[in-house]
């Protein structure tokens, strides 16, 4: 609040100095006669001119004129600017006739209403420049306050968009994984501890993805590696998995989570529907000036994309809300295998 009354003071105080100079510069340029108390006249209307507008100002924010209509608005903007242009032309008449009796020479020919009437003429003008001014600014300044809040509103709607999509883990995932360390339980205690521990990693990889946007893809693969660890204790010697990863695409920022959901996507579509499982292949490369990931699974799209699941919907949703148009994603079938394909922009 203190920024915008120091502002105001200061283009009120400013602006109305420079009429002031203006008019004294004038004067002194292009005069054909001498007037006398030009200067102290030119001090009165200056002075006169920053506290009646700054009333006029006080009765435009005080009835709100600004909220209202645009027909209303110009309305009582030309019935207060006339208003106040008469209010300063009786000041300054009264003032400089009959307190100092400095009124310019000019004008003592007159009658105190002819008087009046002249010079709110002028006033009149200099206000309507003044509100002009005033509402201009007004306007630019809502403006900019509606677009930084729909700008604020898209980033909230974007925020929990995103952590809605990076949070969600398959609970039929954790349910299959809790039965297959049961099942270890007496038969392989070592190893059910060690899918305890797997599974714990992707729990608290799940809750950190809300508070990222991005993380290495090392890491994401540790995560996929925990995760495909466990679905191995359920599908044993019926899935197969190859890894085909640049070293140098570790370091490259990818979403949380979503790499993770594409091979959650492709045993849950892919493999598990068949009896004699299949093959999951996750290849990291770099294209041109793209970050290229490919999940490969042994089987068929079965025409309806949509019908696919969550993840291809998430993968879609994230790579659009972060990139926008820069990263794609396409899914299609190649030979026996389908592919969920992504290219992310290196630069970013």
């Amino acid at each position: 609040m203190k920024n915008k009354i120091s502002t105001y003071w200061l283009c009120q105080i400013g602006g109305w100095s420079t009429y002031c100079l203006v008019y004294i510069f004038f004067y002194l340029t292009i005069r054909t006669e001498q007037s006398k108390y030009i200067f102290h006249n030119i001090i009165i209307d200056g002075t006169l001119g920053l506290l009646v507008t700054h009333g006029m100002r006080t009765v435009i924010k005080s009835a709100a004129f600004l909220s209202k209509a645009f027909v209303k608005q110009f309305f009582y903007f030309v019935i207060t600017t006339f208003v106040f242009a008469i209010i300063n032309a009786l000041l300054f008449v009264f003032i400089s006739s009959n307190i100092f009796h400095i009124l310019p020479t000019e004008l003592e020919k007159y009658t105190f209403i002819n008087k009046v009437l002249r010079f709110s003429l002028g006033s009149f003008l200099f206000f309507t420049i003044w509100n002009l001014l005033y509402y201009i600014f007004h306007f630019v300044q809502k403006s900019q306050a509606h677009q930084l809040d729909k700008i604020r509103l898209e980033s909230l709607v974007k925020e929990l968009e995103l952590k809605t999509i990076k949070s969600h883990i398959n609970p039929h995932f954790i349910f299959n994984a809790l039965n297959s360390i049961r099942a270890l339980v007496d038969e392989n205690p070592q190893r059910a501890r060690t899918a305890i521990t797997e599974l714990s990693n992707i729990l608290r990889s799940s809750m950190h993805a809300e508070k990222v946007e991005t993380t290495s893809l090392e890491k994401e693969l540790s995560i996929v590696k925990d995760y495909l660890a466990l679905e191995l204790i359920r599908f044993e010697n019926r899935l197969d998995i190859e890894y085909e990863i640049d070293d140098d695409t570790l370091d490259q920022p990818v979403p949380p989570m979503m790499l993770q959901t594409l091979v959650e996507n492709a045993i849950k579509h892919g493999i598990s529907k068949h009896i004699d499982g299949g093959r999951i292949k996750i290849i990291s490369d770099f294209r041109e000036d793209y970050h290229e990931l490919i999940v490969q699974n042994s089987g068929q799209l079965n025409g309806n994309i949509n019908a696919e699941g969550f993840g291809i919907a998430s993968t879609y949703d994230r790579l659009n809300l972060l990139f926008g148009n820069k990263a794609k994603f396409e899914l299609k079938n190649i030979e026996n295998m389908v592919q969920a394909r992504i290219i992310i922009p290196v630069n970013i």
